[in-house]
């Protein structure tokens, strides 16, 4: 079993990568903590990295998971650079548990959150021709039951920026917003997010649906990629449609949860 976490569908699409060379199947982590796992004899965990730690859904998600202790664990990054503590802290979760993770690995592909600093993500799809050969031989390993750490030790830029003081500081910069003047009501963003963070309300001045993000969002920027109108923005700059990104391989409705 795979298990995934996606924002634009990059781990995703590593994951059905990885499914079908090794002949795997798909979950997300969300119904992995309500599944029975116990029977499984392979485990995968293909999440992202944000501010080089895993993100917080995944490490509320690791938790809850109920896994057999005997199982070839594996855990694979798709990142745009640096891993950081990705692989080290969701480690520790598991290692609570008893259970070891036998291989780690990383692939890079574009880096979503490049829209908030005024980069295009598209610019970088390089990634996939330049690291296919990596995603090959990550399966090949999987499948020949290899035991290896790659980018899996723990990291001073992964602890510091998981300071509670550093990330009062860091978060804000890729804090998604509505941009109620752009917001038709179509509730793609309410349906993509993973997190179900955001919910469509009726304006009381015309009673027109208009989107309001919640307070449980883990910055996946699902919501700014997938947005058809650009009405999702981070620090109230506009979002440029040619910067809106989405793994290439992966489709919208492949993303929805509802």
């Amino acid at each position: 079993m795979i298990l995934w976490f996606s924002g634009t569908g990059n781990c995703l699409s590593v994951a059905q990568q990885l499914a079908d060379k090794t002949g795997d199947r798909l979950m997300s982590f969300y119904d992995a903590v309500n599944a029975d796992l116990t029977q499984e004899n392979v485990i995968g965990m293909v999440y992202p990295t944000y501010y080089f730690n895993p993100p917080k859904a995944v490490l509320t998600l690791a938790k809850q998971l109920t896994l057999p202790k005997d199982a070839y664990v594996y855990i694979v990054i798709p990142c745009g650079a640096q891993t950081g503590n990705a692989v080290w802290a969701v480690r520790q979760i598991l290692k609570k548990k008893g259970i070891n993770v036998a291989y780690c690995h990383k692939v890079r592909v574009p880096d979503c959150s490049a829209i908030g600093f005024g980069r295009n993500p598209n610019s970088q799809v390089w990634k996939f021709e330049r690291f296919r050969g990596r995603v090959e031989k990550i399966a090949a390993d999987i499948n020949a039951r290899r035991r290896a750490s790659h980018y899996g030790n723990w990291g001073l830029a992964g602890w510091l920026c998981a300071l509670p003081a550093v990330e009062k500081r860091t978060l804000p910069a890729l804090q998604p917003a509505v941009n109620d003047g752009k917001c038709t009501g179509c509730g793609t963003c309410a349906r993509v997010c993973p997190q179900e963070n955001i919910s469509m309300l009726h304006a009381a001045k015309d009673g027109q649906q208009t989107a309001v993000i919640g307070d449980s969002c883990v910055q996946c920027l699902a919501c700014v990629h997938f947005c058809p109108h650009q009405a999702v923005e981070i620090a109230r700059k506009a979002t440029l449609r040619q910067h809106q990104y989405h793994n290439p391989a992966v489709r919208l409705k492949d993303m929805l949860r509802r």
